[in-house]
């Protein structure tokens, strides 16, 4: 299972990539594996702000629909296109081309209640 040390994750399996103010958001590589075959991302929220642990969208698996959450507040600036042809990218590449969206972060200090790669192991595992 691949759990990247340089990026934040939440309990419901969100990561996080933070550079600067922005943040990109996807699905841990954990939760594309129990969703199964992803068949189609529903993402509506670009301009919005929206707070810590609102739903941004949902993604669509053969078996089942699950809401996507907010690892910290902010503004969705960018949806990745890519998804709309190829939903099968997170299950493929869930840290890389399998990104879901880009946001303007609106309190850093959010971040520190986010789990470490350490922390989302034993969390998965427990």
């Amino acid at each position: 299972m691949n759990i990247p040390e340089n990026l934040k994750y939440t309990k419901d399996h969100e990561w996080i990539k933070v550079e600067g103010n922005r943040g990109i958001i996807g699905i841990t590589d954990y939760a594309q594996g129990e969703l199964g075959d992803i068949v189609f991302i529903e993402i509506e929220t670009v301009g919005e702000s929206l707070a810590k642990e609102e739903v941004f969208g949902t993604v669509e698996a053969v078996k089942t629909v699950s809401d996507l959450f907010m690892p910290v507040s902010g503004k969705v600036s960018k949806v990745n296109t890519k998804l709309e042809e190829a939903p099968e990218l997170v299950n493929t590449d869930p840290y890389g081309d399998g990104w879901m969206i880009e946001l303007e972060i609106a309190d850093v200090a959010e971040l520190d209640g986010l789990l470490s790669a350490a922390q989302y192991k034993e969390l998965i595992n427990a």
